[in-house]
């Protein structure tokens, strides 16, 4: 009887160590650069968050200081009442603002709505602001909302709010 040879060749090693070297290549320039792809992703969708719950926010907001309940009378129209010309909050506090220009100048560090919490508080290493100025066309406020993610990538949503 022969004894059964134990152990590996040379050539069955060095295989061996080559196809494993491709592999790690092939882990480290495909696989792992996903991770950082993945983290940019969850921070495009917390920074989407932000901007549609301030975006909600304002749309549920008149038109105008000088706009009636509900919108009617719109200001601007024949019944005689004019459209403010001030973009800013009107000397409310952050709970009590009442129409579109008030949230002109938002940034993170406001507090959010009916709480104690700030924007920064609960998105560290987010930056916001918000711009409302006037549309194109006429009776129309163009609400720019940007969200800076702690990347820094500045991601920007538009609005366009008419007054009805």
């Amino acid at each position: 009887m022969k004894a059964e040879r134990q152990g590996f060749t040379l050539i069955e090693l060095v295989i061996g160590m080559l196809v494993l070297s491709i592999a790690t290549v092939l882990l480290t320039s495909v696989l792992f650069p996903q991770s950082d792809r993945a983290a940019a992703t969850l921070q495009r969708v917390r920074a989407s968050e932000l901007a549609g719950s301030v975006l909600n926010e304002i749309w549920g907001k008149a038109y105008d200081e000088n706009s009636g309940f509900g919108g009617v009378p719109a200001c601007g129209s024949n019944d005689g009442v004019n459209c403010s010309t001030a973009f800013g909050p009107d000397g409310e506090n952050r709970n009590d603002y009442d129409d579109v220009d008030d949230y002109n100048g938002l940034k993170e560090s406001a507090e959010m709505l009916n709480s104690s919490q700030t924007y920064a508080a609960v998105y560290p290493d987010y930056k916001l602001l918000v711009t409302v100025e006037k549309g194109n066309k006429a009776n129309t406020k163009l609400i720019t909302v940007k969200v800076k993610t702690p990347a820094g990538e500045v991601i920007q949503f538009n609005a366009l709010r008419s007054n009805y």
